[in-house]
Protein backbone atom coordinates (compact mmCIF):
# COMPACT_ATOMS: atom_id res chain seq x y z
CA UNK A 1 0.00 0.00 0.00
CA UNK A 2 1.49 3.36 -0.77
CA UNK A 3 -1.06 5.80 -0.02
CA UNK A 4 -0.35 7.67 3.31
CA UNK A 5 -0.35 5.83 6.77
CA UNK A 6 -3.80 6.97 8.52
CA UNK A 7 -5.05 8.60 5.10
CA UNK A 8 -8.57 7.87 4.01
CA UNK A 9 -9.31 6.45 0.65
CA UNK A 10 -10.53 7.77 -2.39
CA UNK A 11 -14.71 6.20 -2.82
CA UNK A 12 -15.56 5.58 -6.30
CA UNK A 13 -18.26 8.52 -5.06
CA UNK A 14 -15.53 10.94 -3.95
CA UNK A 15 -13.93 10.15 -7.96
CA UNK A 16 -16.64 10.64 -9.29
CA UNK A 17 -17.33 14.09 -6.87
CA UNK A 18 -13.73 15.45 -7.96
CA UNK A 19 -14.21 14.61 -11.93
CA UNK A 20 -17.41 16.40 -11.95
CA UNK A 21 -17.14 19.24 -9.53
CA UNK A 22 -12.95 20.58 -10.38
CA UNK A 23 -11.34 22.15 -12.73
CA UNK A 24 -8.61 20.29 -14.96
CA UNK A 25 -6.17 22.77 -13.23
CA UNK A 26 -7.01 21.30 -9.74
CA UNK A 27 -7.07 17.87 -11.05
CA UNK A 28 -3.73 18.46 -12.03
CA UNK A 29 -2.27 20.12 -9.21
CA UNK A 30 -3.59 17.23 -6.58
CA UNK A 31 -2.69 14.35 -9.15
CA UNK A 32 0.61 16.55 -9.57
CA UNK A 33 0.94 16.60 -5.35
CA UNK A 34 0.36 12.61 -5.43
CA UNK A 35 3.33 12.11 -7.92
CA UNK A 36 6.04 14.24 -5.98
CA UNK A 37 5.02 12.42 -2.89
CA UNK A 38 5.96 8.95 -4.63
CA UNK A 39 8.25 9.95 -7.23
CA UNK A 40 10.22 12.72 -5.16
CA UNK A 41 13.32 12.44 -7.03
CA UNK A 42 14.25 14.75 -9.78
CA UNK A 43 14.10 13.13 -12.93
CA UNK A 44 11.20 11.15 -15.01
CA UNK A 45 12.03 7.89 -16.85
CA UNK A 46 11.16 6.23 -20.11
CA UNK A 47 11.85 3.13 -21.85
CA UNK A 48 13.52 2.15 -25.28
CA UNK A 49 11.04 -1.11 -26.66
CA UNK A 50 9.58 -2.37 -29.42
CA UNK A 51 5.97 -3.56 -30.23
CA UNK A 52 6.37 -6.23 -32.27
CA UNK A 53 2.91 -7.43 -33.80
CA UNK A 54 3.42 -11.32 -34.65
CA UNK A 55 0.43 -11.85 -36.48
CA UNK A 56 -2.96 -10.31 -36.75
CA UNK A 57 -5.63 -12.96 -37.47
CA UNK A 58 -7.99 -12.29 -34.68
CA UNK A 59 -11.98 -13.77 -33.65
CA UNK A 60 -12.68 -11.04 -32.08
CA UNK A 61 -15.34 -8.48 -33.39
CA UNK A 62 -13.72 -5.78 -31.60
CA UNK A 63 -15.13 -2.48 -33.02
CA UNK A 64 -12.83 0.15 -32.04
CA UNK A 65 -10.05 -1.65 -34.39
CA UNK A 66 -8.33 -1.47 -37.44
CA UNK A 67 -5.73 -3.69 -37.24
CA UNK A 68 -7.27 -7.30 -37.05
CA UNK A 69 -7.88 -9.90 -40.26
CA UNK A 70 -10.55 -12.12 -39.91
CA UNK A 71 -9.63 -15.65 -40.21
CA UNK A 72 -9.91 -17.61 -42.74
CA UNK A 73 -13.68 -19.19 -43.27
CA UNK A 74 -15.17 -16.25 -41.05
CA UNK A 75 -18.20 -15.27 -42.63
CA UNK A 76 -19.17 -12.11 -42.59
CA UNK A 77 -16.05 -9.97 -42.41
CA UNK A 78 -15.16 -6.58 -43.03
CA UNK A 79 -13.79 -6.18 -46.59
CA UNK A 80 -11.85 -3.27 -45.68
CA UNK A 81 -9.67 -5.41 -42.98
CA UNK A 82 -6.09 -5.87 -43.88
CA UNK A 83 -4.52 -9.22 -44.94
CA UNK A 84 -3.63 -11.43 -42.59
CA UNK A 85 -0.14 -12.55 -41.40
CA UNK A 86 2.04 -14.19 -39.27
CA UNK A 87 5.66 -13.31 -38.76
CA UNK A 88 8.24 -15.67 -39.06
CA UNK A 89 10.92 -16.39 -36.59
CA UNK A 90 13.60 -14.54 -38.48
CA UNK A 91 11.38 -11.60 -39.54
CA UNK A 92 10.97 -11.12 -35.22
CA UNK A 93 14.54 -11.75 -34.97
CA UNK A 94 15.59 -9.09 -37.76
CA UNK A 95 13.09 -6.30 -36.06
CA UNK A 96 14.77 -7.42 -32.20
CA UNK A 97 18.20 -6.72 -34.17
CA UNK A 98 17.02 -3.21 -35.08
CA UNK A 99 16.22 -2.26 -31.87
CA UNK A 100 19.26 -3.76 -29.99
CA UNK A 101 21.13 -1.57 -32.47
CA UNK A 102 19.31 1.76 -31.27
CA UNK A 103 20.09 0.55 -27.45
CA UNK A 104 16.69 -1.11 -26.93
CA UNK A 105 16.26 -3.14 -23.77
CA UNK A 106 12.88 -4.97 -24.37
CA UNK A 107 10.22 -6.11 -27.02
CA UNK A 108 6.34 -6.11 -26.91
CA UNK A 109 5.03 -8.79 -28.03
CA UNK A 110 1.32 -9.22 -28.98
CA UNK A 111 -0.98 -10.38 -31.70
CA UNK A 112 -4.76 -10.94 -32.13
CA UNK A 113 -6.93 -14.12 -30.78
CA UNK A 114 -5.51 -16.61 -33.17
CA UNK A 115 -7.21 -19.41 -33.79
CA UNK A 116 -5.11 -22.86 -32.76
CA UNK A 117 -5.64 -24.14 -37.20
CA UNK A 118 -3.31 -21.16 -37.56
CA UNK A 119 -0.83 -21.14 -34.76
CA UNK A 120 -0.65 -24.40 -32.05
CA UNK A 121 0.49 -23.50 -28.51
CA UNK A 122 4.11 -25.23 -29.33
CA UNK A 123 4.52 -22.17 -31.94
CA UNK A 124 4.03 -19.72 -28.82
CA UNK A 125 6.56 -21.76 -26.81
CA UNK A 126 9.28 -22.15 -29.68
CA UNK A 127 8.98 -18.53 -30.66
CA UNK A 128 10.43 -17.50 -26.78
CA UNK A 129 12.66 -20.00 -26.77
CA UNK A 130 14.18 -18.93 -29.90
CA UNK A 131 14.02 -15.00 -29.03
CA UNK A 132 16.10 -15.84 -25.58
CA UNK A 133 18.67 -18.43 -27.36
CA UNK A 134 19.14 -15.55 -29.85
CA UNK A 135 18.77 -12.13 -27.43
CA UNK A 136 19.26 -13.56 -24.44
CA UNK A 137 19.77 -10.17 -22.49
CA UNK A 138 16.12 -9.07 -23.75
CA UNK A 139 12.92 -8.39 -21.80
CA UNK A 140 9.98 -10.36 -23.48
CA UNK A 141 6.86 -8.63 -22.57
CA UNK A 142 4.28 -10.52 -24.27
CA UNK A 143 0.71 -12.03 -24.41
CA UNK A 144 -1.72 -9.74 -22.77
CA UNK A 145 -4.88 -11.50 -20.92
CA UNK A 146 -7.03 -12.29 -23.88
CA UNK A 147 -4.51 -14.12 -25.55
CA UNK A 148 -3.73 -15.91 -22.30
CA UNK A 149 -7.00 -16.74 -21.70
CA UNK A 150 -7.77 -17.87 -25.12
CA UNK A 151 -4.73 -19.76 -24.73
CA UNK A 152 -6.54 -21.58 -22.22
CA UNK A 153 -9.32 -22.06 -23.62
CA UNK A 154 -8.28 -23.51 -27.01
CA UNK A 155 -5.41 -25.26 -25.85
CA UNK A 156 -7.55 -27.26 -22.79
CA UNK A 157 -5.40 -26.19 -20.18
CA UNK A 158 -5.93 -24.31 -16.75
CA UNK A 159 -4.84 -20.43 -16.72
CA UNK A 160 -1.94 -21.20 -14.36
CA UNK A 161 -0.51 -23.72 -16.42
CA UNK A 162 -0.61 -22.06 -19.77
CA UNK A 163 1.26 -18.64 -17.66
CA UNK A 164 3.71 -21.42 -16.26
CA UNK A 165 4.56 -23.07 -19.68
CA UNK A 166 5.09 -19.76 -21.04
CA UNK A 167 7.23 -18.57 -17.95
CA UNK A 168 9.32 -21.51 -18.43
CA UNK A 169 9.88 -20.99 -22.02
CA UNK A 170 11.07 -17.31 -22.04
CA UNK A 171 8.53 -14.84 -20.97
CA UNK A 172 9.27 -12.09 -18.09
CA UNK A 173 6.28 -10.00 -17.88
CA UNK A 174 2.62 -9.23 -19.12
CA UNK A 175 1.11 -6.38 -20.78
CA UNK A 176 -2.14 -4.51 -19.98
CA UNK A 177 -3.61 -4.25 -23.41
CA UNK A 178 -7.07 -5.89 -24.09
CA UNK A 179 -8.51 -3.66 -20.43
CA UNK A 180 -10.65 -1.28 -22.66
CA UNK A 181 -13.32 -0.57 -19.95
CA UNK A 182 -13.77 -3.24 -17.36
CA UNK A 183 -17.15 -3.22 -17.07
CA UNK A 184 -19.44 -5.57 -19.31
CA UNK A 185 -21.58 -3.06 -20.42
CA UNK A 186 -19.14 -1.49 -22.41
CA UNK A 187 -17.33 -4.83 -23.02
CA UNK A 188 -20.24 -6.44 -24.69
CA UNK A 189 -21.01 -3.60 -27.16
CA UNK A 190 -17.17 -2.81 -28.31
CA UNK A 191 -15.12 -6.00 -27.71
CA UNK A 192 -16.97 -9.05 -28.66
CA UNK A 193 -15.79 -12.48 -28.44
CA UNK A 194 -12.95 -11.11 -26.48
CA UNK A 195 -12.95 -11.62 -22.40
CA UNK A 196 -15.11 -10.37 -20.04
CA UNK A 197 -14.06 -8.76 -16.88
CA UNK A 198 -14.24 -11.19 -14.51
CA UNK A 199 -11.98 -13.40 -17.22
CA UNK A 200 -8.97 -10.09 -18.08
CA UNK A 201 -8.49 -10.13 -13.94
CA UNK A 202 -8.61 -13.69 -13.41
CA UNK A 203 -5.48 -14.10 -15.86
CA UNK A 204 -3.57 -10.72 -14.60
CA UNK A 205 -4.02 -12.65 -10.62
CA UNK A 206 -3.12 -15.87 -11.55
CA UNK A 207 0.12 -14.03 -13.20
CA UNK A 208 0.66 -11.99 -10.27
CA UNK A 209 0.37 -15.57 -7.96
CA UNK A 210 3.03 -16.85 -10.32
CA UNK A 211 5.41 -13.80 -8.80
CA UNK A 212 4.92 -12.49 -12.81
CA UNK A 213 4.73 -8.31 -12.76
CA UNK A 214 2.33 -6.94 -15.07
CA UNK A 215 0.99 -3.43 -16.28
CA UNK A 216 -2.89 -2.79 -16.29
CA UNK A 217 -4.25 -0.61 -19.46
CA UNK A 218 -7.65 1.68 -19.74
CA UNK A 219 -9.20 3.27 -23.11
CA UNK A 220 -11.66 5.30 -22.66
CA UNK A 221 -14.16 8.04 -24.94
CA UNK A 222 -16.00 6.12 -26.51
CA UNK A 223 -19.32 4.59 -25.11
CA UNK A 224 -18.40 4.49 -21.27
CA UNK A 225 -20.05 6.86 -18.84
CA UNK A 226 -17.20 8.40 -16.08
CA UNK A 227 -18.74 6.20 -13.54
CA UNK A 228 -17.92 3.37 -15.50
CA UNK A 229 -14.43 4.54 -16.02
CA UNK A 230 -14.28 4.67 -12.30
CA UNK A 231 -15.46 1.23 -11.61
CA UNK A 232 -12.99 0.09 -13.44
CA UNK A 233 -10.05 2.06 -11.93
CA UNK A 234 -11.57 0.71 -8.33
CA UNK A 235 -11.75 -2.55 -9.84
CA UNK A 236 -7.78 -2.28 -10.90
CA UNK A 237 -6.79 -1.27 -7.33
CA UNK A 238 -8.95 -4.22 -5.88
CA UNK A 239 -6.78 -6.40 -7.50
CA UNK A 240 -3.30 -4.68 -6.88
CA UNK A 241 -4.45 -4.64 -3.15
CA UNK A 242 -4.84 -8.56 -3.22
CA UNK A 243 -1.78 -9.20 -5.50
CA UNK A 244 0.49 -6.22 -5.74
CA UNK A 245 1.49 -6.89 -9.14
CA UNK A 246 0.75 -4.01 -11.26
CA UNK A 247 3.78 -1.85 -12.17
CA UNK A 248 2.16 0.64 -14.00
CA UNK A 249 -1.32 2.14 -15.40
CA UNK A 250 -1.79 3.38 -18.78
CA UNK A 251 -4.45 4.90 -20.20
CA UNK A 252 -5.37 6.58 -23.70
CA UNK A 253 -8.23 7.62 -25.53
CA UNK A 254 -10.08 6.20 -27.72
CA UNK A 255 -8.76 6.85 -31.32
CA UNK A 256 -11.67 6.64 -33.80
CA UNK A 257 -10.56 7.31 -37.66
CA UNK A 258 -11.09 4.07 -39.71
CA UNK A 259 -12.80 1.84 -37.38
CA UNK A 260 -16.30 1.24 -37.02
CA UNK A 261 -17.05 2.53 -34.05
CA UNK A 262 -15.90 5.96 -35.13
CA UNK A 263 -18.05 5.69 -37.91
CA UNK A 264 -20.91 5.45 -35.31
CA UNK A 265 -24.00 6.84 -36.91
CA UNK A 266 -25.43 9.74 -35.19
CA UNK A 267 -22.61 10.41 -33.39
CA UNK A 268 -22.26 14.05 -31.72
CA UNK A 269 -19.83 16.47 -31.67
CA UNK A 270 -19.78 16.74 -27.92
CA UNK A 271 -21.77 14.58 -25.48
CA UNK A 272 -24.10 16.55 -22.43
CA UNK A 273 -26.03 13.45 -22.14
CA UNK A 274 -24.76 10.40 -20.75
CA UNK A 275 -23.41 7.38 -23.59
CA UNK A 276 -26.23 5.44 -24.04
CA UNK A 277 -24.53 3.09 -26.64
CA UNK A 278 -25.88 4.79 -29.45
CA UNK A 279 -23.32 8.00 -29.00
CA UNK A 280 -20.06 7.83 -28.39
CA UNK A 281 -18.32 10.88 -26.36
CA UNK A 282 -14.84 11.45 -27.63
CA UNK A 283 -12.22 12.55 -25.29
CA UNK A 284 -9.32 14.50 -26.65
CA UNK A 285 -6.40 16.29 -24.82
CA UNK A 286 -8.42 17.86 -22.36
CA UNK A 287 -9.99 14.83 -21.15
CA UNK A 288 -7.39 12.62 -21.43
CA UNK A 289 -5.21 15.35 -18.66
CA UNK A 290 -8.66 15.15 -16.45
CA UNK A 291 -8.43 10.93 -16.20
CA UNK A 292 -5.19 10.75 -16.26
CA UNK A 293 -5.35 13.04 -12.56
CA UNK A 294 -8.09 11.23 -11.46
CA UNK A 295 -6.08 8.05 -11.98
CA UNK A 296 -3.23 9.08 -10.25
CA UNK A 297 -5.09 10.19 -7.12
CA UNK A 298 -7.37 7.01 -7.14
CA UNK A 299 -4.89 4.66 -7.82
CA UNK A 300 -3.40 4.87 -4.72
CA UNK A 301 -1.24 1.24 -4.67
CA UNK A 302 0.09 1.57 -8.52
CA UNK A 303 3.92 2.99 -8.03
CA UNK A 304 3.63 4.26 -11.44
CA UNK A 305 1.98 6.39 -14.72
CA UNK A 306 2.89 6.69 -17.86
CA UNK A 307 2.05 9.51 -20.35
CA UNK A 308 0.53 8.42 -23.65
CA UNK A 309 2.01 10.25 -26.08
CA UNK A 310 1.28 7.65 -28.49
CA UNK A 311 -1.87 8.65 -28.80
CA UNK A 312 -1.70 12.03 -27.53
CA UNK A 313 1.11 13.91 -29.23
CA UNK A 314 4.92 14.84 -27.29
CA UNK A 315 3.19 18.11 -26.50
CA UNK A 316 0.24 16.82 -24.56
CA UNK A 317 2.50 13.74 -23.31
CA UNK A 318 5.30 16.42 -22.10
CA UNK A 319 2.27 18.27 -19.92
CA UNK A 320 1.09 14.67 -18.58
CA UNK A 321 4.50 14.99 -16.46
CA UNK A 322 2.34 17.37 -14.17
CA UNK A 323 -1.18 15.76 -14.50
CA UNK A 324 0.05 12.42 -12.57
CA UNK A 325 2.62 10.96 -15.12
CA UNK A 326 6.23 10.04 -13.75
CA UNK A 327 7.02 7.90 -17.02
CA UNK A 328 7.11 8.78 -20.18
CA UNK A 329 6.46 5.69 -21.45
CA UNK A 330 8.38 4.18 -24.26
CA UNK A 331 9.73 5.26 -27.52
CA UNK A 332 8.13 2.47 -29.45
CA UNK A 333 10.22 1.69 -32.46
CA UNK A 334 7.01 0.33 -34.07
CA UNK A 335 3.48 0.48 -33.36
CA UNK A 336 0.27 -0.77 -35.72
CA UNK A 337 -2.23 -1.12 -33.61
CA UNK A 338 -3.14 2.86 -33.06
CA UNK A 339 -1.59 3.82 -36.51
CA UNK A 340 -4.06 1.67 -37.75
CA UNK A 341 -6.71 3.96 -36.62
CA UNK A 342 -5.26 7.19 -38.00
CA UNK A 343 -3.12 7.59 -35.23
CA UNK A 344 0.59 8.09 -35.76
CA UNK A 345 3.42 10.20 -33.42
CA UNK A 346 7.05 9.12 -33.64
CA UNK A 347 9.45 9.58 -31.07
CA UNK A 348 13.22 8.81 -30.85
CA UNK A 349 15.14 8.42 -27.80
CA UNK A 350 16.78 11.68 -28.23
CA UNK A 351 13.33 13.48 -28.16
CA UNK A 352 11.93 11.76 -25.39
CA UNK A 353 15.06 12.92 -23.60
CA UNK A 354 14.84 16.20 -24.76
CA UNK A 355 10.58 16.18 -23.69
CA UNK A 356 11.58 15.48 -20.63
CA UNK A 357 14.67 17.86 -20.08
CA UNK A 358 12.38 20.68 -21.18
CA UNK A 359 9.54 20.32 -19.03
CA UNK A 360 12.50 20.42 -16.28
CA UNK A 361 13.39 16.73 -15.12
CA UNK A 362 16.73 14.58 -15.98
CA UNK A 363 15.86 11.60 -18.20
CA UNK A 364 16.86 8.08 -16.89
CA UNK A 365 16.45 5.66 -18.97
CA UNK A 366 14.69 2.61 -17.04
CA UNK A 367 13.76 -1.56 -17.31
CA UNK A 368 10.31 -2.81 -17.33
CA UNK A 369 10.78 -2.88 -13.53
CA UNK A 370 11.13 0.68 -13.54
CA UNK A 371 14.55 -0.32 -12.41
CA UNK A 372 16.83 2.56 -13.22
CA UNK A 373 19.65 1.70 -16.57
CA UNK A 374 21.64 4.56 -16.06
Amino acid sequence: MIHPPGSSRVSEADALALYTDCSIHELGRRAHAVTQRLHPENYRTYVVDRNINYSNWCTAKCIFCNFMADPPGIKGGRPELPEGYVLSFSEIGRKIQELIAIGGTQILLQGGLVPPDILGFDWYLDLLRFIKREFPGLHVHAFSPPEIFVFSRVFDMPIPDILKRLQEAGLDTIPGGGAEILVDRVRNKISRGKTRTTEYLEVMRQAHLLGMRTSITMMFGHIETPAERIEHLRRVRDLQDETGGFTAFICWTFQPENTPLGRFPGRPPDCDEPPDGKHLCLAGAHEYLKMLALARIFLDNIPNLQASWVTQGPKIGQIALYFGANDMGSVMMEENVVSAAGTIYQLTESDLRRLIADAGWQPRKRNCYYGLLE
